[in-house]
């Protein structure tokens, strides 16, 4: 069994631990809301963004685009499909990373011809550990989202869709639900379906007549690229919001494994200790009993 002295030292030890972990979810916790709070700063200007995007389909709603899917009967697109993969810089939240890896995984196994464009060191290692290749790598941190990383990304993905050398872009992301609970979900980023921009039943058709110039997919295709950067944005600061929630969830398990282990820890002590003073008392106890036996023995033998 232990001794007090080493006891003493690990309880030292987890309590210093304990404080990492304590630090790590104060400060996950600020990134958090930092982070809503600037989606949420730039949330109106993409559901405008959006809401024009509908005018249009209310206006016409066989206006045709590059960016849109194709009408019923036309070819199906199962070329080279290109994933945009978010993950982490680092670990210690949780699966946070492990799901995102294994949907990747998932649609590489379905879709054998797709090139990787990935966002966070923790996919870049580990890609690169399974030898898989990876197309673009966003070598910027995936904290804190902006968005000017989001038109990069944008840019260098419509270029690869614009050149033909992508037919289908996806998305693959961890999404902050309600509830504060995260869940990795895969989009499909381009082209578009028509039914992602239908309107609702308290959305009529449009009677008034608007004037597109030069044209009507002019403008739609004028407008996608910013609804795809938009898109991205949000899609970086989900992961990034839901990493921050991972971690926190992680940290706060950590400190509650850290108090049972101080608690058992100090439960040990308060034993070893309390068996030294039985122990000592016991020993002095003897001592003096041996004592009393020989001056007993001295002064029955005079």
């Amino acid at each position: 069994m232990a001794n007090t002295k080493e006891i003493k030292d690990r309880i030292k030890s987890v309590r210093d631990t304990q404080k990492i972990t304590n630090a790590m979810y104060l400060i996950a916790s600020t990134k958090l809301q930092k982070a809503k709070s600037e989606l949420d700063q730039t949330r109106p200007y993409f559901s405008a963004l959006q809401g024009e995007i509908k005018r249009i389909f209310r206006t016409s709603a066989h206006v045709q685009s590059k960016y849109l899917y194709p009408e019923e009967g036309s070819a199906t697109l199962n070329g080279t499909y290109g994933i945009l993969v978010i993950t982490a810089d680092k670990g210690l939240a949780g699966a946070y990373n492990q799901n995102v890896i294994r949907q990747v995984q998932k649609m590489l196994a379905d879709h054998a011809d797709t090139k990787l464009f990935v966002v966070g060191e923790y996919g870049r290692q580990f890609f690169l550990q399974h030898h898989i290749p990876i197309e673009r790598s966003f070598l910027y941190t995936a904290q804190n989202p902006t968005m000017q990383r989001a038109r990069e990304i944008s840019a260098i993905l419509l270029d690869f869709f614009d050149r033909r050398q992508l037919d289908k872009i996806f998305i693959v992301y961890t999404d902050l639900k309600s509830g504060m609970a995260e869940e990795a979900r895969q989009t499909r980023l381009l082209p578009f379906h028509r039914a992602q921009f239908a309107s609702g039943p308290e959305e009529a058709k449009v009677s008034e007549s608007f004037e597109f110039q030069p044209s009507m997919t002019a403008v739609l295709d004028n407008l996608m690229p910013s609804y795809v950067s938009g898109f991205i944005y949000s899609a970086l600061v989900d992961s990034f919001c839901s990493e921050q929630e991972a971690r926190m969830t992680a940290m706060d398990s950590a400190n509650e494994n850290a108090q049972k282990i101080l608690d058992n820890l100090s439960t040990q002590y308060n034993r070893v200790r309390q068996g030294a003073i039985t122990q000592e008392i016991t020993e002095v106890s003897a001592g003096a009993k041996a004592q009393r036996m020989k001056r007993m023995k001295e002064v029955s033998g005079t």
